[in-house]
């Protein structure tokens, strides 16, 4: 693997780009299956399940007889381990509840803030090649935390037009109210229109390929929120000679497994820790079971030398990194440097799986840069801040005239005489 040194900050564009198909094939796609959904509705999904997933499915709906033997087959050591996650994932999103805001912002004069649940929620699980129970936990347990009332989950069937048994058992376990057996862009389709089966929501949450996160963005122009632009995975470390070679390697990989078009970045103030790591990563990839899959994501792997910590550090948040692990000597510079990214790992022993599975924090993050501007899933994702405020006599007679003012100085006369005729109103009582 070939090892950047010291690229100027002029080519950090096209030596971080990230790998993506043409936008324009993208949004072919997602139009001809959004178009047939919205005109044909459930026979449009089936009709695309079969041409992507390869399986012909009667009924999209999950039966509760599929939920209880999904259950009855998972081993009592794995449902120990779901139960261990979903106890410090409920543990961090609990702590995220607010109190209330209330201010008087002058006499007479009082606002508040208060949250409340978006009624209905659309849980998009990948499936395919690896099927993500963790996320059910990620995106169902704030969700119920929040207090939605309804929580649709689809994910797509496997080629015996069945879902996984963990991600039935993980929905049930989580409040789950509904569970399709739906994938890809149709999926998303069906929950921004709603078909005879699967309800409209108001939000939809998940990550997904390239297509699904496409389909997430034009979701929008019918009126559905989404969490965040998330796609395919990426993760950057930066370790420096005190790092552990082997650590690292098994986090980058980590990531690769993930899909041909993830990515994974090293960062290092040390030449030597590169070449360890690189060396690493070829010796262990020959033993993982996604072999294949990982060394078609490694080839939009980097591995970069910067000579100092401050370049370093502007790269990485010029990066704006899904996942970012710092394994240094001098943890506390970095950590006190990020300004763009998803979620940080910090020092050996905290691997980017803890993360994604048990630790307690949500693994629903922004790709592709999105982390600039974009927060991962938390609490706040699955509520409405809702303002309100109460103004008295007392209040109005006082605030009023500058509201009158502002409204003439803007030319809207009617919002100053909807405060000149109260006002009128009062000094008449008096």
């Amino acid at each position: 693997m070939t090892i950047i040194k010291n690229p100027k900050q002029t080519e950090w564009d096209a030596i971080l780009k990230r790998p993506s198909q043409h936008i324009d094939t993208l949004n072919d796609v997602v139009h001809e299956v959004f178009k047939a959904v919205q005109n044909e509705g459930d026979i449009a999904l089936k009709h695309y399940t079969k041409k992507y997933d390869g399986v012909a499915i009667d009924d999209i709906r999950v039966s509760k007889t599929e939920i209880e033997a999904a259950e009855n087959a998972i081993s009592p050591e794995l449902k120990k381990a779901i139960l261990k996650a979903k106890s410090n994932i409920e543990s961090f999103h609990k702590a995220q509840k607010t109190r209330r805001v209330d201010v008087q912002t002058q006499i007479g004069v009082r606002c508040w803030q208060e949250k409340r649940p978006i009624e209905s929620v659309g849980l998009y699980i990948p499936g395919g090649t690896a099927p993500l129970f963790s996320t059910v936990l990620m995106l169902a347990i704030p969700a119920q935390i929040a207090g939605c009332n309804s929580i649709v989950l689809c994910t797509p069937p496997n080629i015996s037009g069945t879902i996984a048994n963990e991600i039935l058992f993980t929905a049930a376990l989580c409040g789950v109210t509904q569970i399709y057996k739906v994938g890809g862009i149709q999926a998303i389709a069906g929950m921004t229109y709603g078909t005879a089966t699967i309800p409209k929501v108001n939000k939809l949450f998940g990550p997904g390929n390239q297509y699904v996160t496409a389909a997430k963005q034009a979701a929008t122009k019918f009126g559905v929120a989404i969490d965040m632009p998330a796609g395919p995975s990426e993760l950057l470390v930066v370790a420096d000679a005190s790092a552990t070679p082997s650590f690292v390697a098994s986090d980058l990989l980590s990531q690769a497994e993930h899909g041909v078009d993830s990515q994974v970045v090293l960062v290092s103030t040390d030449l030597s820790l590169l070449e360890a790591v690189s060396n690493e990563v070829q010796t262990q990839t020959q033993s993982l079971n996604r072999k294949g899959i990982i060394e078609k994501a490694l080839e939009n792997m980097k591995l970069i030398f910067c000579s100092d910590q401050n370049t370093a550090a502007d790269l990485i948040n010029f990066y704006g990194p899904e996942h970012y692990i710092i394994s240094t000597s001098d943890n506390t510079f970095y950590i006190d440097q990020v300004r763009n990214a998803g979620s940080v790992f910090i020092g050996d022993y905290t691997p980017e799986s803890a993360g994604d599975y048990a630790s307690g924090t949500n693994h629903t993050l922004p790709t592709n840069g999105y982390a600039k501007a974009y927060s991962g899933v938390n609490l706040d994702s699955f509520l409405k801040s809702i303002t309100f405020q109460e103004i008295t006599k007392d209040g109005l007679l006082d605030l009023g005239p500058s509201i009158e003012l502002m409204a003439e100085a803007e030319g809207l006369m009617a919002h100053k005489n909807a405060v000149s005729i109260r006002l009128k109103s009062i000094k008449n009582e008096s």
